[in-house]
């Protein structure tokens, strides 16, 4: 990986369901603005209020890349798990083999899709207004997951 190890950190408190990070993947991606042909997907709970982000996380070990059974994924120097579509014969196991919903298919060529980290720099992070979408380095990561779960905890204990 170039610069270090980085990650996807998702905020759902602070995704307000605007579709952004969906019509700039789709327009970066496909040359339309067709959040249908997204590689992320922004799952809405309208009975609780949740607008959640949902996008390839890049696995450490990936169960697309394990199921492929022509090898057709592999990961690139920024760490993305690509498809190579020379490879690919459209099987789509690995879209129903990932836990995480992070391979689609993509409803206008049929082809299975799936975040490529846009060369590192992943597009839909920069057109996130609220942050509720960031790529950031692992240990910023950790520091923030920490912090959270302590904010948590203390609401926790004392509305007992």
């Amino acid at each position: 990986m170039k610069n270090g190890l980085k990650t996807f950190l998702i905020n759902p408190d602070k995704c307000t369901g605007c579709r952004d990070c969906e019509m700039v993947c789709s327009l970066v991606h496909e040359k339309t603005l067709n959040p249908s042909r997204s590689r992320i997907v922004v799952i809405r709970d309208p009975f609780n209020g949740i607008e959640l982000p949902m996008v390839c996380m890049q696995c450490q070990d990936p169960v697309c890349m394990a199921v492929c059974p022509v090898s057709a994924i592999y990961e690139d120097e920024n760490g993305a798990k690509i498809i190579d579509y020379n490879k690919c014969m459209g099987c789509r196991i690995c879209v129903i083999s990932c836990p995480l919903g992070g391979a689609l298919i993509d409803p206008v060529s049929g082809k299975t899709i799936k975040c490529d980290l846009c060369n590192g720099d992943p597009v839909c992070v920069k057109f996130c207004s609220t942050k509720a979408i960031e790529w950031v380095d692992a240990s910023i990561a950790n520091q923030r997951i920490k912090k959270s779960t302590l904010e948590r905890f203390i609401q926790a204990i004392s509305k007992e």
